[in-house]
């Protein structure tokens, strides 16, 4: 996966809130002087979705409908007028 992949897939999952396990350990040393797993705490935590990332993620990688109508060549916005008139007919042809 790509880079550019990551960071939007990132900002997605920060953006709509998601679930983790916090884990937490606790050990302690034993008579031989070892290391020794004491206590382990599994939690799940919901973290609640950020504003900030929404906002970067709608900026970087969403178009507002204005920035796509001004990007349309003036064929494509014909044809884009021609298909609308055209739905907008079958639907009142349909009351």
């Amino acid at each position: 996966m790509e880079e550019q992949e990551k960071i939007k897939k990132a900002l997605m999952k920060k953006a709509l809130g998601y679930n983790a396990n916090e884990v937490i350990v606790e050990y302690t040393i034993d008579a031989t002087g070892k290391k020794q797993l004491s206590k382990k705490k599994v939690t799940k935590k919901h973290y609640s979705p950020d504003i900030s990332a929404v906002k970067v993620l709608l900026e970087r990688y969403y178009k507002t409908y204005e920035e796509d109508v001004h990007s349309m060549s003036d064929q494509v916005l014909f044809e884009e007028k021609e298909r609308l008139i055209s739905e907008i007919k079958e639907e009142s042809d349909g009351d």
